[in-house]
Order: C-alpha cells, then sequence, then structure tokens
C-alpha cells in the first residue's frame, strides 16, 4: 500500500470522572480512505519527559497512519507529563488504569469522532488491534487475554477486551516469579503473577536479542519472548538481532534513551508490525507472508520469525 498524508489531532479530552485527570488522546490517521482499522497504542515508561504521553511513538504512529491505519495514543496515569502525587489509587504503574483507558476508548468513538470532524463515518470498528512497548506491551497483553493475580486482594484479574481482534508487543514484560529480580518483586507485585496461558488473541510479539532488561529481570533478553512461548497459538515472534529495549528507536525521533540506535532496525518494526496487522485484520491479504520472505531474503537480515 502507498504512503499517504498524515492528520494529526490532540489533546482530544474525554471527561473521565472516575479517573484521577481526564483522559487525553492524540488521533493520527490518513488524510484519505474509508474503513479504517484502528490501532490502539500503549506508552512505556522510559526517562524522557514527553514521549511517555501522546506525544511519544512518532516513528510507529506516523507510518502505521500513513499506511492506511487510524492510531489512538491515550496518557495514562503513569505518564511523567501528568506527575501525578505518589498516593494516587494505582500509583505509580496503573496497571490497572492503563487497560481501562483502551475500553474507554472503544467506548467512546462517537465522541472521537465528533471531535475530530475528519474522521466522521471512516472507521472500521470492526477492526481493532492493541500494540504497547515495554509497561505498554504489559497494557496490550491484558487486553489480548493475559491475567493477573491483584497484589491487593488476591483476585484474578481479567481485562480481555473482546472487540479487540489482534496485538503487537513490543519488548513486553515477561513471566513472573522468579524471573523478577528483587526491586520488581517489591516495589511492583503485580508483575509477579502473569498467565499467558488464556492469551489467545492472535500476536505479533517483537523481542530483541540483546534486550536484558537487568533492571525487570534476571532471565536476560529470552524473557520477553514470554508472551510467545507461555501463550497459545496464533501466536508469532520476531526476534530483532542486536536489538536492545529501544528496538531501535521506535519511541521517538532521535531520542538520546535509545541505545540501540538504527534507523534500519526501526524500518523492520515499521514495515513487520504494519504487515501482520493488515494480514490479521483483513484475513487473505498476503502482506504478512510477504513481509516475511523479504526479510528472509535480505543479504543480512536484521531479525527472524516464527509463527504457531
Amino acid at each position: 500500500m502507498r504512503e499517504t498524508s498524515v492528520l494529526s489531532v490532540a489533546p482530544v479530552v474525554l471527561p473521565t470522572s472516575d479517573r484521577a485527570v481526564d483522559l487525553a488522546i492524540r488521533i493520527s490517521a490518513p488524510v484519505t480512505g474509508n474503513e479504517l482499522p484502528v490501532i490502539l497504542l500503549s506508552h512505556g515508561q522510559g526517562h524522557s519527559n514527553n514521549l511517555s504521553s501522546l506525544n511519544g511513538y512518532a516513528p510507529l504512529v506516523n507510518y502505521w497512519a500513513a499506511h492506511g491505519f487510524v492510531v489512538v495514543q491515550p496518557t495514562h496515569l503513569s505518564s511523567t507529563t501528568l506527575s501525578l502525587p505518589a498516593d494516587t489509587p494505582g500509583a505509580p504503574m496503573y496497571w490497572r488504569s492503563r487497560a481501562e483507558d483502551m475500553t474507554r476508548v472503544l467506548d467512546r468513538l462517537d465522541e472521537i469522532e465528533a471531535a475530530v470532524p475528519q474522521l466522521a463515518g471512516r472507521l472500521d470498528r470492526g477492526r481493532v488491534a492493541v500494540a504497547g512497548h515495554s509497561m505498554g506491551g504489559h497494557t496490550a497483553s491484558l487486553l489480548l487475554g493475559a491475567r493477573l493475580t491483584d497484589p491487593d486482594d488476591g483476585t484474578v484479574v481479567d481485562l480481555t477486551e473482546p472487540r479487540i481482534k489482534a496485538g503487537v508487543l513490543l519488548a513486553a514484560p515477561g513471566r513472573g516469579g522468579d524471573a523478577l529480580t528483587p526491586h520488581v518483586t517489591e516495589n511492583w507485585p503485580f508483575f509477579s503473577t502473569p498467565d499467558f496461558s488464556r492469551m489467545t488473541t492472535p500476536t505479533l510479539v517483537v523481542a530483541g536479542d540483546k534486550d536484558a532488561s537487568a533492571f525487570l529481570t534476571v532471565m536476560g533478553p529470552d524473557w520477553h519472548t514470554d508472551p510467545y512461548v507461555l501463550a497459545p497459538g496464533p501466536k508469532s515472534l520476531l526476534t530483532l538481532f542486536d536489538a536492545e529495549h529501544g528496538l531501535g528507536g521506535i519511541s521517538g525521533y532521535d531520542v538520546a534513551e535509545t541505545t540501540d540506535e538504527n534507523p534500519a532496525r526501526v524500518s523492520v518494526v515499521q514495515r513487520l508490525t504494519t504487515a501482520y496487522l493488515r494480514t490479521e485484520l483483513h484475513p487473505g491479504d498476503p502482506a504478512w507472508q510477504s513481509a516475511c520472505d523479504e526479510l528472509t531474503a535480505a543479504p543480512d537480515p536484521l531479525g527472524q520469525v516464527e509463527s504457531k
């Protein structure tokens, strides 16, 4: 599909009385086209002041929108841009609120279309995907069917969103228990009990083979493949060679915190994620197989794909 110009509108503010602050989102879309599928994008928790918000992930957002998707980016309560008090319920990671933000977006698409008249009647509400990087990958996994045990009351939490038909997990967290560092177990106990066994929604897991994430896990880079290994099919795994947590620089253009800056690697993520979602949301579309063949045929491949 040929690229088209992109319209991006922000902030669109959805009044939300049961949330610490109203929900602010960015909407990015191609300026032309109808029956456009929707991608909900959950940001991570990086060191920058603004990337962990509706202002981040431009390399992915602009590419996806230019190739026919409407991308919706909420600013989660965990964002540094909000700097909420430490005693705000759910702080500091707001794992449950993050997933609820996405459900709110889907519940209020009429309001979003009204706020952005250029979108009116152009969304395909039956074709919705979710993507997330790092902590955003945790959020996306819950919406795709992963469960966890609430550390506050011991209940099993199911936040599966049935309107979401496909997902992309980018450098997402893996299993809990003894795979975690003591710091994570003590300070973010919700990471301790993920259960991927019922994450049945089709998902592409993207992991870097140099993404040790030593502050989170003692298992090394393989930890980020757990959402693929421990979940039932259909799943695909894109392993990026020599990639670290930034996957080449997906969180923003020329971001100083990217430890593995590589525009070619970002291009692989752009192309493969776009192709995967196009095929999953439009069964029969050959984009995914074509993209995998192109990756394999490269003289010096930047990654490899396996599926189950």
